[in-house]
């Protein structure tokens, strides 16, 4: 009698396989721990020995039951080991060489020096008390003094915000910025914290005096990175490799950030917190720490070698619309000179983001006690913060709260009430594509979708913008797409972007400022000319990810950078062996394009300006 042949566990294998390298990209991507890459070698070189030498002629039930235990024990394991908090380092590397120490009002403290020893980096300087406890949702305090030497050689936890878990992230990273990297040293998140209230300083290296001073506000809609319903890694905190200071640092600029309430904890605003108030303040409180941190940026800087006298703000979408209204906040006054602002503002009669009526804002967050079901402040303020990020209301934008912001802003440019001397600004050519990715958007039913931008208008846009597919380049696998998309993205880049630029520069050469308006239309493997590509190139940070850009963004980016530096030194971006920019007074309907040339343009949007006005006229 014939033995029966052993059959080869071949559809094992091929699960096992498959499981494998599924399991090996998940720990990868989501950063796990190197003990937990440790266990989930053991444990599939267990399933293996347990398959082919234990249970080798074992069933279909005992061999399922295995395949499931299995994929248990893998999910088990991924959670467990998931990667732990911790601080960013200022200065990349090991031991990085230690700053002499620096006295500040608070007390002495020290930094790291970059391994050039060129620039010094100061991270994680307390500009105000932690807000928490009795301190949630109240204006701002200086610091308390410290005791000792203080080393400032970490990025302070981001502010508390919504985020990904890691495995989404670096799939954004992958798909999204190209900027992913495989590593084993990377397996941990950065810290985040109610309290986050610390800014960081760039220095040239040595003794200085009388530099200009650069104060950056990072963007993310006020609330974290958030550019689509998504919140993504990097906008939403000061460590953000994009707007690092160290390359404006060695061009003899002191450059400050810092972090700021976002969200539920910096905009929720209650009737019962603006009785509470001295100032009779609410909704507002991110904004007042930054005016905070300004604050005491006036009086220390002078120690880093920065001149209180000739400070430059400037910011990023949200930080952007934060910027305009330091710019009219009565508080500000005599803290800053000049301003950027880049791809937003609020000069608008109705803003179409991060500004909303004081009545809108108190209803929110009546509706935020009663859903957490809290009496009164007592019982609000005792609420975890990480139960509070789980509200379901938005908290992002600024209101006017009579106190940091006196009244809707551009009435305040109307009676000249504003404080900045010179302005440099601008918008990128595919502003809104990231933040319509799940809108489809057809001819059929493309004027009724732009009524909500354009009112009465909307067939007028449709003209002046006629139907068309997005350009190829700028076409994602999960937009929802359209025969008339890449007209409606534009049309909504003019109205949530380029019209608050155009309107603010309309407002300030009546006043006789100076204003400076760029349009940035460079294509690259990074972000391109999306929300926020320009960063790198201003900030001369393209080095960062070096795979994104070739020789020509260099090239811009040297240019766009000698731009900003000449500004932040004099107020006036031109100078030698620089393609003259033209104020707006200059050329009003000219922007200065920053792309493949460097030329003035006609402004895109300039038949949509005019709809737009007559949209915010409307009753």
């Amino acid at each position: 009698m014939k033995q029966r042949k052993k059959r080869k566990p071949v559809l094992f294998w091929i699960l096992f396989i498959l499981t494998a390298l599924a399991a090996l990209a998940l720990f990868e991507l989501g950063k796990n721990t190197l003990w937990g890459w440790a266990l989930l070698l053991v444990l599939l070189i267990g399933w293996v020995l347990l398959r082919v030498k234990l249970l080798p002629g074992a069933g279909f039930l005992p061999r399922l039951g295995l395949f499931v235990g299995a994929l248990v024990l893998i999910g088990l394991l991924f959670k467990l080991s998931g990667p732990p908090e911790r601080r960013v380092p200022a200065v990349a590397g090991n031991k990085p060489a230690v700053t002499d120490v620096i006295t500040v009002a608070e007390g002495r403290l020290t930094g790291v020096r970059t391994a050039d020893g060129a620039v010094e980096v100061y991270a994680g300087i307390p500009y105000a008390k932690p807000p928490v406890g009795e301190l949630r949702w109240k204006e701002p305090q200086p610091p308390e003094p410290w005791e000792g030497v203080r080393a400032c050689d970490a990025f302070a936890p981001m502010s508390m915000q919504p985020r990904n878990h890691p495995v989404m992230n670096s799939l954004m990273q992958i798909f999204g910025y190209h900027t992913y990297q495989f590593s084993l040293t990377d397996n941990w998140v950065e810290a985040m914290s109610e309290d986050s209230l610390y800014l960081n300083i760039w220095k040239p290296a040595g003794d200085a005096s009388g530099l200009p001073v650069l104060f950056y506000i990072h963007g993310g809609s006020m609330t974290s990175g958030r550019l689509t319903k998504w919140p993504i890694a990097g906008f939403g905190q000061p460590s953000y490799s994009e707007y690092n200071g160290e390359a404006l640092a060695r061009q003899g600029i002191v450059v400050v950030n810092c972090a700021y309430r976002l969200g539920v904890f910096g905009f929720l605003a209650d009737e019962a917190l603006a009785a509470e108030s001295p100032n009779g303040t609410t909704g507002n409180y991110g904004l007042l720490d930054q005016i905070r941190a300004l604050e005491w940026v006036r009086d220390n800087i002078a120690a880093f070698g920065g001149d209180p006298a000739r400070v430059t703000i400037a910011g990023e979408s949200a930080g952007a619309s934060c910027v305009n209204a330091l710019c009219v906040s009565p508080l500000s006054r005599g803290l800053f000179t000049r301003a950027i602002a880049e791809s937003s503002g609020i000069t608008a009669k109705t803003p179409y983001h991060s500004f909303r009526p004081l009545a809108e804002a108190l209803e929110t967050g009546a509706a935020i006690r009663a859903e957490f079901g809290a009496a009164d402040l007592t019982a609000l303020r005792a609420v975890p913060a990480e139960k509070l990020l789980t509200t379901k209301h938005s908290n992002d934008s600024l209101t006017v709260d009579g106190w940091a912001i006196a009244e809707q802003p551009y009435l305040s440019y109307e009676k000249g009430e504003n404080h900045e001397t010179a302005l440099l600004q601008g918008f990128n050519v595919h502003e809104a594509d990231f933040f319509c990715m799940t809108t489809r958007v057809d001819a059929e039913d493309y004027v009724e979708k732009l009524k909500k931008l354009y009112g009465d208008g909307a067939e007028a846009a449709a003209a002046a913008f006629p139907p068309a597919e997005q350009v190829p380049y700028y076409k994602y696998m999960i937009d929802a797409g359209g025969t008339a998309k890449g007209s409606f993205d534009a049309c909504v880049s003019a109205a949530w972007f380029a019209y608050s630029h155009y309107n603010w520069a309309r407002l300030l050469t009546k006043q006789g400022v100076p204003v400076y308006t760029y349009y940035f239309t460079k294509d690259n493997n990074g972000l391109g000319s999306n929300h926020a590509g320009e960063l790198p190139y201003f900030y001369g940070n393209l080095d960062k990810h070096p795979k994104n850009y070739d020789a020509a963004d260099a090239a811009l980016s040297k240019q766009m950078m000698q731009y900003y530096v000449n500004f932040i030194k004099t107020g006036d971006p031109n100078g030698e062996g620089l393609p003259a920019w033209p104020t707006a007074a200059e050329a009003p309907d000219q922007v200065l394009e920053l792309g493949a040339e460097i030329r003035p343009i006609p402004d895109p949007y300039l038949a949509l300006y005019p709809l737009i006005d007559d949209f915010m006229e409307a009753p």
